[in-house]
């Protein structure tokens, strides 16, 4: 069976199973502070888990696209080096919302292993948990009784709380879970050592396949476990090693999940795969990152240097990195590679063909971007070597920066240093690492406490918000939560007006008051589907009922700029092109900025069309359609523009403006008829990653004040130019003058400049064989440095330092001949950095060229004097 053909057989037994096979929820996380990445199965499901969310389907079974890069076997800098383990992999997996359990879970996957699949039983080891003393719990002789109507008894294994009872974090939903093990070495090797004692333990050919787990329990913060009212059947199974296992491979990477690519590769650097371990690694590590960065970019995240962003990059960079180091690529490549994948696997992830051209264009901007970061780092590096040449250690904390800011993995540096003869100080190098991640660690340190329940309720907040902006509420849950040494309490209700932060919008403020208690609600945002309500205070008593009071002003403007926002995507895709895809958003109350994928810059005539459309739309003052709670396909046919990387539900809710204007699926909060936006004005375009494009624009009375802002300093400009008719035919004029100005003064300092050369070499002082000068002058920065350089031109042995000021600024300029910095082991940049000391600045450079600013001039006497003592040392 080929891959594709193994996932839908997975899809079809469970589909007879009577399980809704659900799509994969994106790769990147949203409405969820505790992840940035899907890293299970299981994860768009957590709000079920939880109880904030009823389940739609009691059964239901799907592939999750998931990436990991740290934790357990997942330390990204290792992906690559064996053979089965990834960043982005696919779980496929089966769930029971209080519907099936132990029993069932067991049987099917036996069944679908042994029969459908055809797994050699022998070869199948399976686990329970063997109960933990601190939990108080039993061995799971529950799970083991039915695995023994299929399982010998030798082969069912007793599995520690490590290995055998899952937990989803520190709090939450857990529970024991059993896991099936399959032994694919070769009979010679099963003969010398059984199966049973190789699970577990890390042994590359006898691995997990399947965990099912069973969660029965709730843990509270403080550790101790609750029995769960409903229990719940989740289960994962790592779908390239199920591919590896079944086309009778030792390594994923022989798969054809990843072979298409490695073979690619190959080709395109003239190796052969399985000849040289180097090469080999590199090839794995490619084929791997190349799936998880397009993933992720399809679900809209794009390389960046923050949060999950940066995570990509990361990635990215490292199999860049790869290439250029192993397999000699020079110019971009991976994103040549993006056509194959989407041919392998865009019929199950449709996402992929539809987002291809963003994918190849993202990823070749990112390529040769860090290709050149990759030059100058490696630059850097040389000149490292040739200003250290007698101390063969290179510096802990130079290694580390190579790291953290040209992206060099530690062992590239090592491999540079090696020929050159030189090592590395690993113990600086991990020092710099460790503090880093001290600093990342500090920075998401929160602690949170369990929830306080102050009303017993199962049922969801009812949102009101769209109709009203003030309701009697009722408290149902309170949590206390530290961050950064700041105390806040997250506070759930039973209705609310407030709308929670979600699809770009922001969460509104305002109070909750019931007598003499006013609580003011700081912010609203979603959490595992909550609407959670910050407040920076609660009371010593808990009244019934509070008048919740949504702060209006802000949520009108707020509504103005958010239906703005859907009048603009619908000009932009009418102006630019159907190709216009939103890929982020941000609407508050001041603005809203929208990124979109478009590959050329906005022209000013562009713009101009798109405001004059929006500001039309406003004019007509259409009236807000909206339907709520309808099917998805009759969304579809309405035309809605549903955005990639975002999860809906088999009801959504549509905004229309006119369908034939502007119609997107949207949960956020509009205007009734667009004339309440007033006036709508764009104030900034821009590119922020290949492909994507950023437009940050005001509406209403900010964009009144926008404009008279513009007209008033345009007014200001007039004035200034005693009111000419054409005021930019003026500037113009004034700008040829200016120019014309500039070059006489420019010609007036050359001159001066041949003077001053003179007056200079009739300044030389000779230290040994050094022909030295140092000197204080009143000219500005560039006249100093192009005088630095004529003067290295004219005079060898040269060490040259002017202490320099012009508009009450001061500044230190040295140029050291070349021969004097191999010959005499001199640096103008260590040594301008120790001058400019004397002038309150700092500086630095090149060992032959250096400069320095500061704003003490008053200093500079004592610098020009002492710049002698560097040259005697």
């Amino acid at each position: 069976m080929n891959s594709n053909q193994i996932r839908q057989a997975f899809f079809d037994f469970f589909e007879n199973k009577n399980h809704f096979i659900e799509k994969s929820a994106p790769m990147v996380v949203k409405n969820d502070p505790t992840l940035m990445f899907t890293n299970a199965g299981m994860n768009q499901f957590k709000d079920i888990f939880l109880g904030n969310s009823p389940a739609m389907n009691k059964r239901v079974a799907n592939t999750q696209k998931c990436l990991r890069v740290s934790g357990k076997h997942n330390d990204l800098e290792e992906v690559g080096h064996d053979t089965y383990h990834h960043t982005m992999f696919e779980m496929l997996g089966n769930w029971s919302f209080g519907d099936y359990f132990k029993k069932e879970a067991i049987s099917w996957a036996w069944e679908l292993l042994t029969e459908t699949y055809g797994i050699d039983k022998n070869n199948l080891y399976v686990t329970v948990f063997e109960g933990a003393n601190d939990d108080n719990l039993d061995a799971d002789e529950e799970a083991k009784e039915y695995w023994k109507e299929f399982v010998p008894e030798n082969r069912i294994l007793y599995g520690s709380k490590k290995d055998n009872f899952w937990e989803m974090g520190d709090a939450g939903p857990c529970g024991p879970c059993s896991e099936i093990h399959v032994d694919i070495r070769s009979e010679n090797e099963k003969k010398k050592v059984p199966g049973r004692e190789l699970v577990n333990k890390d042994h590359p050919l006898v691995i997990e396949i399947w965990n099912l787990v069973f969660i029965q329990f709730n843990r509270l913060s403080n550790g101790t476990l609750q029995p769960l009212k409903a229990k719940h059947v989740d289960t994962g199974m790592g779908f390239e090693r199920l591919c590896m296992v079944l086309q009778d491979k030792q390594s994923n990477y022989d798969t054809d999940v990843f072979q298409p690519y490695i073979q690619k590769l190959a080709e395109m650097a003239g190796a052969t795969y399985g000849k040289n371990e180097e090469s080999d690694v590199a090839m794995r590590v490619i084929s791997d990152h190349l799936r998880a960065v397009s993933f992720a970019i399809a679900d809209g995240e794009l390389p960046s240097n923050n949060k999950a962003g940066y995570v990509i990059r990361r990635i990215l960079r490292r199999a860049v990195r790869y290439g250029y180091t192993f397999l000699n690529f020079k110019e971009p490549f991976i994103h040549n590679l993006v056509p194959q994948m989407v041919k392998k696997m865009g019929g199950f992830f449709p996402e992929l063909p539809a987002q291809q051209d963003l994918i190849m264009r993202v990823i070749a901007e990112e390529e040769s971007t860090f290709l050149k970061t990759l030059a100058t780092g490696i630059n850097k590096f040389e000149n490292y070597i040739q200003n250290n040449p007698s101390n063969k250690i290179i510096d802990g904390k130079f290694a580390f920066e190579l790291f953290d800011t040209y992206g060099f993995p530690v062992d590239l540096t090592q491999l540079m240093a090696r020929e050159k003869g030189f090592d590395v100080d690993m113990k600086g190098f991990d020092a710099g690492m460790k503090q880093q991640k001290e600093r990342s660690r500090a920075a998401g340190n929160v602690e949170t406490q369990d929830w306080v329940i102050l009303r017993p309720s199962e049922e969801e907040t009812i949102f009101l918000g769209y109709e009203s902006l003030e309701a009697e509420v009722k408290p149902i849950k309170y949590r206390k939560v530290t961050s950064r040494g700041k105390t806040l309490y997250q506070l759930v209700l039973d209705k609310t007006p407030f709308y929670a932060e979600s699809g770009g919008q922001v969460g509104d403020r305002g109070t909750l008051k019931s007598d003499d208690i006013t609580l003011h609600v700081l912010d609203t945002h979603k959490e595992n589907n909550l609407s959670i309500h910050i407040l920076d205070k609660i009371p010593e008593e808990w009244p019934d009922t509070f008048i919740a009071t949504v702060d209006e002003n802000k949520r009108r403007l707020t509504e103005n700029n958010h239906s703005a926002t859907h009048l603009m995507h619908s000009a932009l895709r009418k102006i630019l092109g159907t190709h216009v895809q939103q890929k982020g958003s941000l609407v508050d109350e001041k603005r809203l900025r929208f990124d979109f994928s478009h590959f050329a810059k906005v022209t000013p005539e562009e713009i101009e069309k798109i405001e004059y459309f929006v500001n039309e739309r406003i004019r007509e003052n259409i009236q807000r359609e909206e339907h709520r709670e309808i099917d998805m396909g009759e969304a579809q046919k309405m035309g809605a523009i549903a955005l990639f990387g975002e999860k809906y539900g088999n009801k959504v809710r549509v905004i229309a403006f006119d369908k034939d204007y502007s119609a997107e699926l949207c949960g956020g909060t509009h205007v009734n008829a667009t004339g309440q936006i007033g006036l709508f004005k764009i104030v900034s375009e821009g590119a922020i990653a290949a492909g994507i494009r950023r437009i940050e624009a005001v509406t209403g009375e900010i964009a009144e004040k926008f404009v008279n802002e513009k007209i008033q300093t345009f007014e200001q400009v007039r004035d200034l130019l005693k009111n000419p008719k054409n005021v930019v035919k003026a500037i113009e004029q004034l700008h040829s003058e200016n120019e014309k100005l500039n070059k006489q003064i420019q010609q007036l300092q050359k001159a001066q400049a041949g003077n001053m050369i003179g007056e200079l070499k009739q300044k030389v002082q000779k230290v040994g064989d050094i022909n030295f000068i140092s000197v204080k002058l009143a000219i500005d920065p560039q006249m100093a440095k192009d005088l630095a350089f004529e003067m290295k031109k004219e005079m060898e042995n040269l060490f040259l330092t002017i202490g320099h000021f012009a508009d009450g600024k001061a500044g230190i300029t040295i140029i050291i001949s070349n021969n004097l910095v191999t010959e005499k082991q001199l640096h103008a940049g260590n040594i301008v950095r120790e001058l400019a000391k004397d002038i309150q600045g700092g500086g630095g450079g090149q060992p032959h060229f250096a400069t320095a600013g500061g704003k003490n001039p008053d200093g500079l006497e004592k610098a020009v004097s002492r710049a002698v003592e560097f040259v005697n040392k």
